[in-house]
């Protein structure tokens, strides 16, 4: 029983899902699927290149990996979207998920594609089939519009025997689409295509093969492999010639085998040369460097090689690998590795530069790959960790002190609001009793207050009288008493004698 295998393909995958997001969140918005739009660059400066566009875009002229500001050249009316990763990972999940519900073999490819082993897989589609829809396109159809109606996307499936033929069938007229592409319709389906339509051709190897006549992909699958090795090499004339031709025998698998290198590599948007190379290239490098690192780490394995790779002008690949002393996955020792490389390849005497070659693709990878839990220190690497150790003890005893310092910080606190609360209860006391004094003496003098003032001063003044009078009584015997004296002399009379 000939194998049936599904490549499923999502439209427009980066676009597709921020239009999907932005709709959600506001329905009211324009849907981005539908106007002149791409994803890439940076949206405010407006540099950098076209990762998705949106079909509206392509009828402009707008493609993929071209920079931004040709882009706009093309279509200044183009609407320009950053990119928005952490969206793309949770669609990416979700249209996965989908996949796993109908195939026992999903293999997935990249974020937004993945073949499906669908041989035996007739079973999930008996109402279909009983209802005379043919198997596997009643399958396709069911798949492609459950992630349609679910998930809000579109997506591109390509049925065949293989999946070098599926992956092609998938790239026949887009969106939302089914393709058939048997063994049989390979002359009628896939030969008359442009040779640089075939998967696996690149744009400068089209060009290089188009020089030599070969301008479809039939003139590729009927040309001779011998004239093909010496335009393109072994491997990659086996290859396409291979692809041209439909033949494949690479299985449906889930299961992903352990890595025997790990590299990231982008064409970049325009030519480097030792002018650019600072301000655009090594960018570039570090984050490349970087991703690689981050993948070594998440798999929780180490490189004991690092190596560079670039493509110049005139599509030759140069590399330059170095060991190190020690296998490693830290992001700063391969960055450093990585860029040390590159300069050794591209500067200096006998580098490309001095050649006068530019370049149109930077790459970065690890080999020597070691998932042993332990890992053999050389004396450098043991003083570096030392070190690092030394430094994080360092920082680990500054932050106890700055805690101890911040909690006596907060007691002191703590103890002058304390005693600026008493001191404020001790007013309110005193305040309390300064009342209360003043009750009693209002209780004294009830009633009105003026009335209790005027009472006051009419006591003053009855007091004031007794007074007077009493030094008026006094005065008058003073004046008698000093009278007789004179007449009788002055031991006639005392003052208290009787």
């Amino acid at each position: 029983m000939p194998r049936i295998i599904f490549h499923i393909d999502v439209n427009s995958a980066f676009l597709s899902w921020s239009a999907v997001k932005r709709l959600r969140e506001d329905p009211s918005a324009v849907d981005l699927r539908l106007i002149p739009s791409a994803v890439g660059g940076d949206v405010r400066t407006r540099h950098g290149v076209i990762t998705a566009k949106s079909i509206p875009a392509k009828k402009y002229g707008v493609t993929t990996g071209e920079p931004v500001v040709s882009a706009l050249r093309k279509c200044p009316q183009l609407v320009l979207i950053p990119s928005d990763f952490r969206t793309y990972r949770e669609y990416s999940r979700q249209f996965i998920e989908i996949l796993k519900k109908y195939a026992k073999e999903v293999e997935k490819v990249s974020i937004d594609e993945a073949f499906l082993d669908m041989t035996d897989s007739g079973k999930y589609f008996r109402e279909q089939i009983n209802a005379g829809e043919p198997y596997p396109y009643c399958a396709a159809e069911h798949i492609k519009n459950e992630i349609r109606d679910t998930l809000g996307f579109t997506v591109n499936v390509g049925i065949s025997t293989n999946k070098i033929l599926a992956k092609c069938a998938s790239d026949f007229t887009k969106p939302d689409r089914i393709h058939t592409l048997y063994p049989e319709e390979i002359g009628e389906k896939l030969w008359p295509l442009p040779v640089g339509d075939l998967f696996g051709c690149g744009r400068k190897t089209a060009e290089k093969l188009r020089t030599m006549g070969i301008r479809t992909i039939g003139d590729l699958a009927q040309t001779d492999l011998s004239l093909l090795r010496s335009i393109l090499g072994s491997k990659a004339a086996e290859y396409l010639h291979n692809n041209a031709n439909g033949i494949s025998e690479s299985p449906v698998t889930s299961v992903r085998e352990q890595a025997k290198s790990y590299s990231n590599e982008t064409t970049t948007g325009e030519d480097i040369s030792s002018a650019n190379y600072e301000a655009i290239a090594l960018p570039i490098l570090h984050r490349l460097a970087e991703k690689v690192a981050s993948r070594l780490l998440k798999d929780n394995v180490r490189a004991s090689t690092v190596y560079c790779i670039v493509k110049t002008g005139e599509f030759q690949r140069h590399t330059r690998q170095t060991r190190l002393s020690a296998s490693t996955n830290d992001p700063a020792v391969i960055t450093k590795t990585a860029e040390e490389l590159m300069s050794s390849l591209l500067t200096g005497p006998d580098g490309l530069f001095a050649a006068g070659q530019v370049l149109r693709l930077i790459g970065v990878g690890c080999s020597g790959i070691d998932d042993s839990p332990y890992t053999q220190l050389d004396l450098f690497s043991w003083a570096k960790e030392k070190q690092a150790e030394d430094v994080r003890r360092e920082e680990e005893r500054r932050a106890e002190e700055g805690n101890r310092n911040q909690k006596k910080q907060a007691e002191e606190e703590r103890r002058k609001k304390e005693k600026q609360a008493e001191k404020i209860l001790e007013e309110k006391e005193r305040q309390a009793v300064e009342f209360t004094g003043e009750k009693e003496r209002a209780e004294e003098f009830p009633g009105d207050p003026d009335i209790r003032k005027e009472e006051t001063a009419e006591a003053a003044r009855q007091k004031k009288d007794v007074n007077e009078e009493k030094k008026e009584k006094q005065r008058k015997l003073d004046e008698m008493l000093s009278e007789v004296q004179k007449k009788y002399g002055t031991k006639a009379l005392r003052r208290g004698e009787g």
